[in-house]
């Protein structure tokens, strides 16, 4: 609306001035024709009588050689500069040609002709109403424009606005015209029944894994157990590994399934919970496992701390970063250690790669393992990830022989471990 109104005051500005300045040359162009024509008749005359004659016009004069001026001609030497168009005092106004060398002029008092000096405030009245009118219409111009412009694009963000991911609408296009918008309304469909084929699917897909894994896992932890008291000296490593690799895998399975559902495990729950009942009890749940490893963790965790995480979150996050201690250990000590602002479980052990000690404060990295991980590399990288979908954060740092995960809530803080 600004836009159209300047540009509009800078046209009728411009366009006012070039009116004035037309009518100001056409009547001076107008009053030097009366005397051209003076001109050449006074000349015609002079060759035939040798002397000059009345002008036909009343308010022209001749003024030969040695006859004085109108006094405020006379100071400004008109006979000297040659102007033709000279503004005298008293709203005298006066036109002059050169008739001869000698210094005769032809004089003409137009002060009582001009057209223009009594209409030119009337003239600048009427152009301050166009001006005014204009920019009103300018301003009501840029205000329907601009309603036209952004009503469709206002209508298209509030149907999106009010689209979840559990209803994505697919008739953003309705009533947009096949312009910009109603083209990106268009895209918008097609992208939301892309989308919500894709939730779908993947909402089945991890609906399906989730039974058919944990079915397998189950059977195939009963069935070790039995073979455990069944089993030679022989064959009892063989089956500690594969109750190990059995245990290790539900594990990942529950994390990626819960990283996979779209609803948190409310982390940050209105209800405080003690930490060290909730570590006790996955102790207690992985005791088979920590008694065949040989594996001595030393918990250092006030009896009063509390977390405003739920059991389950507990239960996924520390029992994958345990699970992780043990597998790369290089004694048989685990050290779990929490206070106010962190919780860190620590293990003896070679130092990670340097890439997953730098990416992203850490663990952002993925297929990166240390020289004896026969993982993968990702498993870091998906507590990390399920960590910070619970708006928590977990970092990785080794000193002195010995690797911390350390799991935080807010800020970084400087990474340093503590206990032990």
């Amino acid at each position: 609306m600004l836009t159209f109104m300047v540009f509009t005051l800078a046209v009728v500005t411009l366009m006012g001035g070039l009116s004035m300045a037309f009518v100001y040359v056409v009547e001076d162009e107008f009053f030097d024709g009366l005397l051209q024509a003076e001109e050449a008749r006074q000349r015609a005359y002079h060759r035939a009588h040798g002397h000059y004659t009345a002008p036909a016009l009343p308010f022209v004069r001749v003024h030969e050689r040695g006859e004085a001026l109108p006094p405020d001609l006379a100071a400004l030497h008109v006979r000297q500069l040659r102007r033709r168009e000279v503004a005298g005092t008293d709203g005298r106004h006066y036109h002059l040609r050169s008739l001869s060398e000698d210094g005769t002029v032809l004089v003409a008092e137009v002060a009582d002709q001009l057209v223009v000096r009594g209409m030119r405030t009337e003239l600048l009245q009427w152009l301050l109403a166009a001006t005014v009118g204009l920019s009103l219409l300018a301003l009501m111009l840029g205000a329907w424009l601009s309603r036209r412009t952004s009503e469709p694009l206002a209508t298209l963000a509030r149907r999106v606005a009010c689209s979840t991911p559990n209803n994505l609408p697919e008739d953003l296009a309705q009533g947009l015209e096949h312009d910009e918008i109603g083209e990106l309304a268009r895209h918008l469909d097609e992208l939301h029944r892309r989308t919500g084929a894709f939730i779908e699917r993947e909402q089945g897909f991890t609906a399906d894994v989730g039974h058919e894994l944990r079915t397998p896992l189950a059977v195939i932890a009963v069935v070790a157990e039995r073979l455990q008291t069944h089993a030679t000296a022989e064959q009892q490593p063989l089956v500690q590994a594969l109750q190990a690799a059995a245990w290790q895998l539900q594990q990942t399975v529950e994390l990626m399934l819960a990283l996979a559902r779209e609803a948190p495990l409310s982390p940050h729950s209105p209800d405080e919970h003690r930490l060290l009942p909730m570590l006790e009890q996955l102790l207690l749940a992985h005791a088979p496992l920590l008694d065949r490893e040989g594996v001595h963790v030393s918990l250092e965790v006030p009896a009063d701390l509390t977390r405003p995480w739920s059991p389950a979150l507990t239960q996924l996050l520390v029992g994958n970063l345990l699970a992780n201690a043990i597998a790369h250990r290089q004694s048989p000590l685990v050290h779990i250690h929490a206070d106010a602002n962190v919780l860190q479980v620590c293990n003896a052990s070679d130092a990670p790669p340097a890439a997953v000690l730098e990416h992203d404060s850490g663990i952002g990295a993925r297929g990166i393992k240390g020289a004896a991980s026969m993982g993968l590399g990702h498993g870091l990288s998906i507590v990390r990830r399920l960590a910070e979908k619970q708006g928590l954060r977990l970092d990785l740092v080794h000193c002195d022989g010995r690797t911390c995960a350390i799991l935080r809530a807010g800020a970084p803080q400087p990474r340093r471990p503590t206990g032990g």
